[in-house]
């Protein structure tokens, strides 16, 4: 090696990336981007910064961005419960997280923090990718939380003509329509309780889902399976498991599915855009989240 090897800069790029929240230490998100920083010749890092795990909760958000930003990270994914309270702690705002009042993506550049979201242009992605051609005229949606309200939003700018929110919370879902009607005035936006779920879901075309029920740490189904019909699609924003019960009963039923994993590969082909400058191959990501879970079900089976 020669002096002018040691001087040449390197040819590669690097970027330190992140993931703040709480009960994340067994995200599938530092590999999915880490092996797209590796398939683009990047040195790319991602590391897990659990709130739980740090012995602090929200109250220490601004510690860590400090933190972030002296130590040069590029960027941070953002989930719970964080993504409403970042936002007073950050320099700028895309012009959807602002009218969403949530981050989930924020970008670090020059010592600034500035705040995006790509929840919602995911959910659309995935819409656009594996709904194509479905009706959208009548929607409803369980689950008013925060995924609730980004997946609400992507809806909507989908073309959803008559959408209704429902939450076990009625003031959740009543907030989430009165914000969404100022930012869709065109639309016919109606909320309601549980116990609308029957008629509402009987007359709709499309159903989508925004609640925790379904994961692995909450099995089950927000509504009576009898409610489901082979001309009624099904979207769901859980991917862990990637075929939820929901998903599997309107699946037999003959009605068109749709996984959250499109989603969650949508989220972070986009927050790998703003974190990089760069293209990502959502298609390779897509292959790679795959290759991920099918080794975390060997996994599972193997300790069972």
């Amino acid at each position: 090696m020669t002096s002018r090897d040691l001087d040449a800069p390197t040819a590669r790029p690097s970027y330190l990336c992140g993931l703040i929240g709480i009960g994340i230490s067994k995200s599938l998100t530092p590999p999915l981007h880490e092996a797209e920083g590796r398939a683009q010749g990047l040195g790319y890092v991602y590391r897990i910064l659990d709130l739980d795990t740090l012995g602090m909760g929200v109250e220490g958000l601004p510690r860590l961005l400090d933190a972030a930003k002296l130590l040069g990270f590029n960027g941070l994914n953002i989930t719970h419960p964080c993504k409403q309270a970042i936002i007073p702690l950050l320099d700028d705002l895309s012009d959807d997280a602002r009218k969403l009042g949530a981050v989930n993506t924020v970008h670090i550049d020059g010592g600034r923090l500035i705040g995006h979201n790509t929840d919602w242009s995911g959910f659309a992605r995935n819409m656009d990718e594996g709904l194509e051609g479905a009706p959208m005229n009548r929607v409803v949606q369980l689950g008013a939380g925060g995924a609730g309200a980004a997946v609400a939003y992507a809806a909507l700018t989908r073309g959803v003509g008559h959408f209704t929110i429902i939450d076990a919370d009625a003031a959740r879902s009543t907030a989430l329509r009165d914000s969404l009607a100022d930012l869709f005035p065109d639309r016919e936006i109606q909320a309601g309780d549980l116990a609308a779920v029957p008629a509402t879901v009987g007359a709709a075309q499309g159903l989508i889902h925004a609640t925790p029920i379904g994961m692995a740490a909450h099995p089950g189904m927000a509504l009576d399976a009898a409610l489901l019909r082979p001309d009624l699609w099904v979207a769901d924003v859980v991917y862990r498991p990637a075929e939820t019960e929901l998903l599997r009963r309107a699946r037999e039923i003959g009605a068109r599915t749709l996984s959250g994993i499109g989603m969650t590969i949508g989220q972070a082909v986009d927050s790998f855009r703003i974190f990089t400058g760069l293209e990502p191959d959502a298609q390779r990501m897509r292959e790679y989240m795959g290759l991920l879970l099918e080794a975390e079900d060997a996994a599972a089976l193997a300790g069972a």
